[in-house]
C-alpha cells in the first residue's frame, strides 16, 4: 500500500494531466464545432447555445465520407498485411544471414525518407502499365510497397532479440529454412507483428498525397481525399468538416483502444529485449 502511494508522484500526475488536457481539448472543441451552424463556426464561440446534429446527418447520408472511411480501412489493412508478409522474411534474412551486409536496412529505408511527391510519377506510370490506376487494389499495393522499409526497420530489432540457438535447434531437428521462419520465428515475434502492423496501418489510413494523385474518381477516394473535398467549397462549412473529421477518427481510435494490449506489449517487448 505504501509503495503504491509512493509511486504516485505529484509531478508525474501533473504531467499526465497536462498531456490529457492537450490531447482532449482539441477533440472536445472539434466535437463542439460539429454541432454548430455555419454562422456560429466563424463567430468564435466555444459552444453553440442551440447545438444540432444536422452536420452529422448530412455527412453520414449526403457525402462520400462513409465510403471513404471504408476504402481507407480496406487499403490500410490490406497494405499493412502485405507489408508484413514481405517484411518478415526480409528482416529475418538481413538479421540472420547478413543479406546485403550492414547497410541494406539503411539503404532500404532511405527512399522512404524522401518527400512522397518524388514517387508520384513513377508509381502513377507503374499502375497505368498494370491497369490498376484509379483503383483501390492499386492504392493498396502502393501502400504495401511504400511501407515495407518501415516494417523491416521496426522488425529488425525484434528478430535480432531472438536467441539464434532456438533456430539452430530447429535446424538440427530437421526444420528447413521456410519451416524455421514460419514455425519458429513468426510465433516468437507475433506481438511485434501486431504492433508493427498497427503502426503501418495507421500510416496507410492517414496517407493523403499518394491517394490524391492515384485515386481520382469518387468511387476510389479514401477518407483523407474525401475530407479535403469539403475545403474545395468557396465558403467551407466548418461544422460539417468537424463532423467528418470525427467520423474518420473513430475507426483509428477504436482500433487503438481494442488492440492497446497488443500494441503496448509488442513495443515494450522490443524495447526491453533490444
Amino acid at each position: 500500500m505504501r509503495s503504491r502511494r509512493a509511486s504516485r508522484s505529484p509531478i508525474a500526475s501533473a504531467v499526465v494531466g497536462l498531456f490529457l488536457i492537450g490531447t482532449l481539448v482539441p477533440i472536445l472543441y472539434l466535437f463542439s464545432v460539429s454541432l454548430m451552424g455555419r454562422g456560429e463556426t466563424v463567430s468564435g464561440i466555444l459552444w453553440s447555445p442551440d447545438p444540432s446534429w444536422s452536420n452529422w446527418g448530412d455527412v453520414l447520408t449526403a457525402s462520400n465520407i462513409p465510403g471513404g472511411v471504408a476504402r481507407s480501412l480496406a487499403a490500410a489493412i490490406g497494405g499493412a498485411l502485405l507489408s508484413l508478409a514481405l517484411a518478415v522474411p526480409g528482416a529475418w534474412a538481413i538479421v540472420r544471414f547478413r543479406t546485403g551486409g550492414a547497410t541494406l536496412g539503411a539503404t532500404l529505408m532511405s527512399p522512404w525518407l524522401l518527400p512522397p511527391i518524388v514517387a508520384v510519377v513513377p508509381l502513377l506510370t507503374l499502375l497505368r502499365i498494370l491497369g490498376l490506376n484509379n483503383t483501390l487494389i492499386g492504392l493498396t499495393l502502393v501502400y504495401a510497397l511504400v511501407n515495407i522499409p518501415v516494417a523491416i526497420w521496426l522488425l529488425e530489432g525484434f528478430i535480432r532479440a531472438i536467441p539464434g540457438e532456438i533456430e539452430e535447434a530447429a535446424t538440427i531437428d530437421g526444420a528447413g529454412t521456410f519451416r524455421t521462419l514460419v514455425s519458429i520465428v513468426v510465433p516468437l515475434v507475433l506481438p511485434a507483428l501486431v504492433a508493427v502492423g498497427i503502426i503501418v496501418a495507421i500510416l496507410n489510413y492517414n496517407e493523403f498525397l499518394l491517394a490524391t494523385f492515384l485515386t481520382q474518381s469518387v468511387d476510389a477516394q479514401t477518407f483523407p481525399v474525401a475530407l479535403s473535398m469539403f475545403y474545395g467549397d468557396r465558403t467551407p462549412h466548418f461544422g460539417k468538416i468537424a463532423a467528418a473529421s470525427l467520423i474518420g477518427v473513430i475507426p483509428v481510435f477504436a482500433v487503438a483502444v481494442f488492440l492497446q494490449r497488443w500494441l503496448i506489449g509488442g513495443l515494450t517487448t522490443g524495447a526491453v529485449r533490444g
